[in-house]
């Protein structure tokens, strides 16, 4: 085992570490806290809890993960990615449920640290993680259509699937608030204008000043709008360990959940990582990130929190505000403990329609609509499906089935795009006394040898391919196999071969190799092919092969 590669980063920027960064990294530290508060709130009132919980996740997992984490400059929380699976497991299995889930997932989080496979996520498709990000987005922004209108859905409605909430809006717009509706409009044209703002708009955050707004409007007489209060029940008191009910059997029903809260923080961990990388000029160690990940989230779920990963917009907030060690981002949970207790009862004065105005924005900031479009528009065939099947049934039903549906099709699709690359063709005779002027380079062959030349995979996706095309003549003799172009055998492939050897001596033919690669060898070596065939039947080029068949 590597252990540098699981060395916290914190660990290694306490080298030459010095007064002046310490500034630097309390400063963007402070600013980081400022631009997590409101999203924190907003973030886990989409994902079904309370807004103490979305506070009780910046700090515990962001300090767990700064603290362990394999990035110089992550900044973790709650994520907008996990707000709709996090929404569903609450609803239907409650907090027990998403207890479990979280500590699966921080377990296989752990393990996969452990086990170097930080490099691995990057065999998740493009499309399937384009697809689901933007699947996630339209049902955070479908979830927030109730409250940015101010809906009432009838008594005993409680939608939990989004098709389930679309029908409940339906039902419901003849109830629309028009005084809550204005308030989100309001606070949804701050959260795009102020950015545009000079000076002050890349320093404050919109969010922040749309909070702000939105309180100072809700408190104007006789205004009927929501509140986070009128809602939620709001103490201010700190994260306590907790012990939920738990059960073998609970556990094995969230161990589907589990694994894709494990890959789905995996995945955008990593990928936060490597944007940070390439704005702070730094290189994260991505197994270290990873065991952090599943220590954060199990902290955060022993104190009440939900599932956190490292947020992109928090961490290029730090990075521009200077921060460049993990101090930066222990400092922002200091800062969120110090929000919690003074603070806090201020919260339940904001309004949902504010809420729901900033969960359109980190929607439509996450949904990645132009590389969607872009993707329908060049990419094949095949992973258009993937990614539009994976979008539906993210919107549709959810995003386990969604995950598990688009590495299942993704898979196939490319077993049958690497079948259609593996070729089998045997050579063209011509008559040497026609005087054929296209034979110029062509290779003499003895009339008793037939030669059959294959390129590409030998994998079971063309196994029945050996069967179908290799054929002897009533005269063959010897059957010359070609293998250059043959990068990698597997065992269905291997047992083709041995099939077509059990054919051959049959009809007393001869089997010869030519030119076999080293993946190939080692497999036939193994399987005891070679010493079958004879060790003396395999030949390094095709002229030395057909020599030797001359002979035979």
């Amino acid at each position: 085992m590597n252990f540098e590669s699981l060395k916290p980063m914190l660990f290694t920027s306490m080298k030459g570490y010095n007064t002046k960064q310490l500034i630097q990294d309390i400063v963007s530290g402070i600013i980081v806290a400022i631009v997590a508060l409101p999203l924190s709130i907003a973030l886990a009132l989409a994902s079904g809890v309370g807004p103490e919980e979305g506070i009780y996740t910046a700090i515990i997992a962001g300090f767990l993960i700064s603290f362990f984490g394999g990035s110089k400059v992550q900044i973790a929380g709650p994520t907008a990615a996990f707000a709709t699976i996090v929404a569903g497991i609450v609803a239907t299995k409650g907090m027990d449920g998403l207890f479990a889930a979280t500590i699966i997932a921080g377990v296989f989080l752990i393990l996969m640290g452990l086990f170097q496979l930080g490099s691995l996520i990057k065999f998740i498709p493009y499309t399937i993680t384009t697809g689901f990000t933007a699947g996630i987005a339209v049902t955070i922004v479908i979830g927030q259509i109730k409250d940015f209108l101010g809906l009432t859905y009838p008594t005993g409605v409680k939608p939990v699937e989004t098709v389930e909430k679309l029908q409940a809006i339906g039902q419901s717009i003849d109830t629309i608030n028009i005084q809550a509706l204005i308030v989100g409009l309001i606070c949804l044209a701050i959260l795009i204008v102020w950015p545009k703002v000079p000076v002050v708009g890349d320093k404050i955050p919109g969010s922040l000043i749309a909070v702000i707004i939105g309180i100072l409007i809700v408190n104007i007489p006789d205004l009927q709008v929501n509140t986070i209060g009128d809602l939620y029940t709001i103490s201010g008191k700190l994260p306590t360990l907790s012990a939920p009910n738990l059960s073998v059997k609970l556990f094995r029903a969230e161990l589907s959940d589990g694994f894709t809260i494990a890959i789905l923080a995996a995945i955008e961990s990593l990928l936060s990582c490597v944007v940070a990388d390439s704005m702070a000029n730094t290189k994260h160690r991505s197994n270290a990130e990873l065991v952090a990940q599943g220590i954060g989230n199990i902290g955060s779920v022993l104190f009440g929190g939900i599932p956190a990963t490292g947020a992109i917009a928090r961490t290029a907030t730090n990075i521009k505000n200077g921060g460049r060690t993990p101090i930066a981002g222990i400092v922002h949970s200091i800062v969120l403990l110090l929000v919690l207790v003074v603070l806090m009862p201020y919260a339940a004065m904001i309004p949902m329609p504010t809420i729901a105005a900033i969960l359109f924005m980190v929607a439509y900031n996450m949904c990645g609509w132009r590389t969607f479009a872009h993707l329908c528009k060049t990419a094949p065939k095949s992973d258009i499906i993937v990614l539009v099947a994976t979008f539906v049934l993210t919107v549709i039903f959810d995003l386990v089935l969604a995950i598990e549906v688009g590495l299942i099709v993704t898979c196939f699709l490319f077993i049958k795009r690497m079948s259609e690359e593996s070729v089998i063709e045997g050579w063209e005779y011509f008559d040497e006394e026609e005087n054929d002027p296209m034979a110029i380079d062509k290779k003499s062959v003895p009339k008793h040898v037939r030669v059959y030349e294959i390129s590409g995979p030998m994998f079971f996706g063309m196994a029945d391919q050996i069967a179908e095309n290799i054929h002897a003549k009533d005269y063959t003799r010897v059957m010359i196999i070609r293998m250059r172009g043959v990068p990698a055998l597997d065992a269905t492939a291997m047992k083709s071969l041995e099939d077509l050897h059990k054919r051959a001596v049959a009809k007393n033919i001869q089997l010869v190799f030519s030119h076999v690669n080293e993946q190939p060898m080692r497999t036939m070596e193994k399987d005891g092919f070679v010493d079958l065939i004879g060790r003396e039947h395999f030949c390094p080029n095709i002229d030395a092969a057909l020599e030797h068949a001359a002979s035979l």
